[in-house]
C-alpha cells in the first residue's frame, strides 16, 4: 500500500497584553533592548512569523523597547558573534533559538554570570537559561508516528518505513525521533533505513532518499517519516524522479509548499504548530525579565537540559494536518491563504472543499 504525508505552521490570535507602565526609567545601556537571535532563514517561519510576531508583541508591551534582531543563517560562529555583540552592548535579555544547542552553553553561562537573562526559544539551549518556550516535542514525534500508521492503515504491520530524522545539533530532533519510535516500533514491520540529516538539509534528504531507492528498490519501503517539511520536499522530489507514487510521506511545520503537497497528494500529513502563542509568550517573558518581574504565570511547567534541570518552561500543543482537516485548521486559523494554497492545485483544492 502506498500514499503521501505533510507539515504546517499555525498562527492563532492571542489576547492583548498590558502595556508597560510609566515607572520605567533610563538605567543605562541595554535597559530597553531585547536581543532576538534566530537560527536560519531557509524555513519560512522564522522571518515571516517568529521575528514579526515577537517584535510586534514587544512593541505593544513597551513603546520604548527595541528588538535587536540577528539571523545566524545556520552558522554557529555567526550566532556566537551576534550573541557576544549583544552582551557587549549591554543587552540584558536575549531570546535565543540556537543553531547548535550544545555549542551555545559556554556563551549562555558566561552571559548569565554578567546578569544576562537568556530565553531558549523553540530549542532548549544548554547552559544557565532563564526560561524555555517551545512545544512538547516528544508528543509531536508521537503525532508524526501516528500519522504514518494512519496513512498505512491496515497494512501497517507488514509495512517497511524509512526515517529521515532532524539535525544532530538540534535538541528537538532526538525528541521527535524518540516520540516517533515510541509509536512506530512494533507497529510496523521494520525501519529499513534511518538517518539524522545535518542542518535539516532538503538537498541531503533528497540524496539519502535517492540512495535508499537505488539500494532498496521501488518496492523496498512503504512510507517515509520526515522530521520536517523542508526535508519532506527533498524526499518527495526523489520519489517523483524515480517515478514512485502512493508512498506516504510525513513532515512538520505546515509550510506552504508542504501544504500544497498535501493537497496534491504527494505528502500525506504535516504538523501544525501555532507560532503566535509561542512567539508572543516568549516576547512577554522577555519583557518581564527586562523589567525584573515574575514569569511564574507564563511558565506552567519545567524542562531539563543536559546541563540544567527545572528550567521554567511553557510548552504548546500541535496537531496533524491532512487533506481532511486542512480547511478546519490552517485555513480557518489564517495560517495560509486559500488562493496561495490552491495555486497550481486548483482541482485538488476543489475536491477537498477548499475552493
Amino acid at each position: 500500500m502506498r500514499r503521501a504525508l505533510t507539515g504546517a505552521v499555525v498562527i492563532s490570535l492571542a489576547a492583548p497584553l498590558a502595556a508597560c507602565g510609566s515607572d520605567q526609567q533610563d538605567a543605562g545601556a541595554g535597559k530597553d533592548s531585547i536581543g532576538l537571535l534566530l537560527p536560519e532563514s531557509k524555513a519560512a517561519r522564522y522571518e515571516k512569523f517568529d521575528r514579526r510576531i515577537i517584535s510586534s508583541r514587544i512593541a505593544s508591551l513597551c513603546l520604548e523597547c527595541k528588538v535587536d534582531y540577528h539571523n545566524a543563517e545556520q552558522q554557529v560562529d555567526n550566532q556566537k558573534r551576534q550573541f557576544d555583540a549583544l552582551v557587549k552592548k549591554g543587552v540584558k535579555v536575549i531570546i535565543l533559538d540556537p543553531v547548535d544547542a550544545a555549542a551555545a552553553k559556554s556563551w549562555v553561562d558566561s552571559a548569565a554570570k554578567k546578569g544576562v537573562k537568556v530565553i531558549a526559544y523553540d530549542r532548549l539551549a544548554e547552559g544557565d537559561v532563564a526560561a524555555y518556550v517551545s512545544y512538547d516535542n516528544e508528543k509531536i514525534g508521537r503525532l508524526q508516528g501516528q500519522g504514518i500508521l494512519t496513512a498505512l492503515g491496515s497494512q501497517a504491520a507488514t509495512s517497511d518505513v524509512v526515517m529521515m530524522n532532524g539535525s544532530p545539533t538540534d535538541p528537538n530532533a532526538p525528541a521527535y525521533k524518540k516520540g516517533a519510535h515510541e509509536v512506530l516500533d512494533d507497529k510496523v514491520h521494520k525501519i529499513v533505513f534511518e538517518k539524522d540529516i545535518p542542518d535539516w538539509s532538503a538537498a541531503a534528504a533528497k540524496k539519502e532518499m535517492t540512495d535508499v531507492i537505488n539500494a532498496q528498490g521501488a518496492e523496498g519501503f512503504d512510507a517515509v517519516y520526515s522530521a520536517n517539511d523542508g526535508m519532506a520536499g527533498g524526499i518527495a522530489a526523489a520519489l517523483k524522479s524515480a517515478g514512485i507514487k502512493n508512498v506516504p510521506v510525513g513532515g512538520q511545520d505546515a509550510e506552504l509548499p508542504a501544504l500544497q503537497r498535501v493537497v496534491a497528494g504527494t505528502q500525506y500529513f504535516t504538523i501544525y504548530k501555532e507560532v503566535r502563542p509561542e512567539a508572543e509568550t516568549a516576547a512577554e517573558i522577555a519583557f518581564r525579565l527586562l523589567r525584573g518581574k515574575s514569569i511564574k504565570s507564563l511558565t506552567t511547567t519545567t524542562a531539563d537540559s543536559k546541563s540544567k534541570s527545572g528550567v521554567p518552561a511553557r510548552l504548546f500543543k500541535a496537531q496533524i494536518v491532512t487533506k481532511k482537516n486542512m480547511k478546519n485548521t490552517v485555513v480557518r486559523d489564517g495560517a495560509v491563504r486559500t488562493d496561495l494554497l490552491c495555486e497550481g492545485v486548483t482541482a485538488a483544492c476543489k475536491s477537498v472543499g477548499l475552493e
